[in-house]
């Protein structure tokens, strides 16, 4: 695994400016259900430092990032460089999740990120919450959409990998 701190980028350009970035085989990530709570936890806790309060704006961060790395988790497929990283512009955090796949596993991506985005995402976010079925692998994806309005997209990166974006806004002014 390897972690490196990213040194702010001092142009007067605004763009996002990268936090920390932490990569690993998408086999290890994938062969410890607490690497999801282990890995949220310490990345909230190295971007949290500078906002109005650290301790809840970790704890804010952690919790939504456990939830893509979860639904990494529960749809991992293949062997690959499993890639975090975070960047940040003023009070927009960008969770950019970069992984292995196949196409079926990019067309759940695609499918669930438009289905979260759609004005039905909300009752459907509710039945996946309260069903007494199996859990749906699409739900981290619906409550940040839904509860924390994440804006969440999805990209292709050839074709054995994608790039799962979430920009978050948790709270309203960086400090």
């Amino acid at each position: 695994m390897n972690i490196v701190a990213i040194p702010p980028d001092t142009s007067s350009v605004a763009k996002f400016q990268s936090l920390i970035e932490v990569d690993m085989e998408i086999g290890v990530f994938g062969s410890n259900w607490s690497h999801c709570d282990r890995l949220s936890s310490y990345v909230a806790r190295m971007i949290s430092h500078n906002r109005k309060d650290s301790l809840l704006y970790a704890n804010l961060f952690s919790s939504v990032l456990n939830e893509l790395l979860e639904t990494i988790f529960r749809t991992h497929e293949g062997t690959g460089q499993f890639v975090c990283a975070v960047e940040r512009m003023g009070a927009i955090d960008r969770v950019v999740l970069t992984l292995p796949c196949s196409e079926a596993q990019l067309d759940f991506y695609r499918d669930a990120v438009a289905e979260a985005h759609g004005k039905e995402a909300p009752e459907a976010y509710r039945e996946m919450l309260f069903s007494s079925t199996k859990l749906d692998p699409r739900i981290g994806l619906f409550e940040l959409a839904v509860d924390y309005a994440a804006d969440i997209s999805v990209e292709p990166i050839g074709e054995t990998a994608l790039r799962l974006i979430a920009d978050l806004a948790l709270e309203d002014e960086a400090a």
